[in-house]
């Protein structure tokens, strides 16, 4: 059928010509998708202000014999005020979104990465905690393939004397084995939390100097699995 109908989440934006845009999706049932939104940019538009990044949307679409599609209707389902009314916030969110803008494939139904990033942006939206992001971004890598070994050297085997990290190894590395980024026993007990059962408890945590090094840490393993610098990640660096 060549209208349809979805629910999706707004990843990116790009301008159009002199009124329009091209709006990139993560949907429900049918992948990312890109889509044409015709004359958002002019004042007056019936849904342009709706269709912003994080905004999450009942939408209908218009299957082009191309690239693209066409946004036909827009409903509201959650714009996620605390998100856009808060810079830093707002930031952290566009981390989310871009990191699932890598993995998620042109029209490749993902259900489970779509939910994902629901949770994320609902998480992010009712507490900002020191590992909120982090928690998202290693529990996309992992979901992805790219889960690490956390409790024990991931060449050698050895339980003991983990000094540091690197995901293209598999995850900790002993001081034998060592390369990558110098880990502390405590972030590496951190990750275990996250990627085993753990998290509501590891969410709980406070900001500090582990805090730091988890988020740390996983910003440098997507950005190793993604083979590319984060926008979001260095504008939230410089602001």
């Amino acid at each position: 059928m060549p209208l349809y109908r979805d629910h999706g989440i707004v990843l990116r934006t790009y301008k159009l010509g002199e009124a329009d845009r091209i709006i990139s999706f993560i949907t429900r049932d049918h992948g990312k998708v890109r889509a044409v939104a015709k004359g958002v940019r002019k004042t007056g538009s019936r849904f342009g202000a709706r269709l912003e990044p994080t905004a999450h949307l009942s939408l209908q679409l218009f299957e082009g014999r191309g690239e693209l599609e066409t946004v036909t209707q827009v409903e509201t389902v959650d714009r996620f005020p605390t998100l856009r009314g808060d810079y830093e916030r707002y930031g952290h969110a566009t981390v989310l979104l871009e990191a699932v803008d890598q993995f998620s494939r042109e029209r490749e139904p993902d259900t489970r990465l779509y939910q994902m990033l629901l949770g994320g942006l609902r998480t992010l939206a009712a507490d900002d905690g020191p590992l909120v992001v982090a928690a998202f971004l290693w529990k996309l890598l992992a979901y992805e393939g790219f889960s690490p070994v956390v409790d024990a050297c991931a060449r050698c085997g050895t339980p003991d004397d983990l000094v540091s990290f690197e995901l293209g190894e598999g995850g900790a590395l002993c001081r034998s084995c060592r390369r990558g980024v110098r880990v502390s026993p405590e972030a590496l007990g951190v990750l275990a939390l996250i990627l085993g059962g753990g998290l509501n408890q590891a969410l709980a945590l406070e900001p500090s100097s582990v805090t730091v090094e988890v988020d740390h840490l996983a910003t440098v393993s997507l950005e190793h699995a993604v083979e590319r610098r984060l926008r979001s990640v260095a504008v939230l660096e410089q602001g």
